[in-house]
């Protein structure tokens, strides 16, 4: 599983950051969860193949990859792969923003922080 972070750059571009499980607070229920988040809405979303050229990220949100592998884009031309189990942390909602690429249709799971 990948914990990835994208986010906006002072250069309008958007960054990956991956994180590391371990370094997750895992400090609530005897040290076996993180602190609550609070969110807005939890939706699926169906990914159909195709292409979604460069776009912000529509509010701060999450995405779980439940049966979906997406080519996530960047402006410098690198990209990060998204599979089934992965979770991405969309904070990216200014500038440019990122490309994405379905490579295997499939349902994400989208977790709205903010409207």
């Amino acid at each position: 599983m990948k914990l990835v972070r994208i986010y906006t750059g002072d250069d309008g571009e958007s960054h990956v950051e991956p994180m590391d499980q371990s370094a997750l607070p895992f400090t609530e229920r005897d040290g076996t969860r993180t602190p609550v988040v609070s969110a807005v809405g939890v939706e699926l979303a169906l990914r159909k193949s195709g292409f979604i050229d460069f776009h912000p990220a529509p509010r701060r949100q999450y995405m779980v990859y439940l049966t979906a592998r997406v080519e996530i884009g960047l402006g410098d031309g690198t990209s990060i792969v998204m599979e089934p189990g992965d979770v991405l942390q969309a904070e990216d909602t200014t500038g440019r923003g990122h490309t994405s690429r379905i490579l295997q249709e499939g349902v994400c799971m989208v977790v709205r922080l903010e409207d």
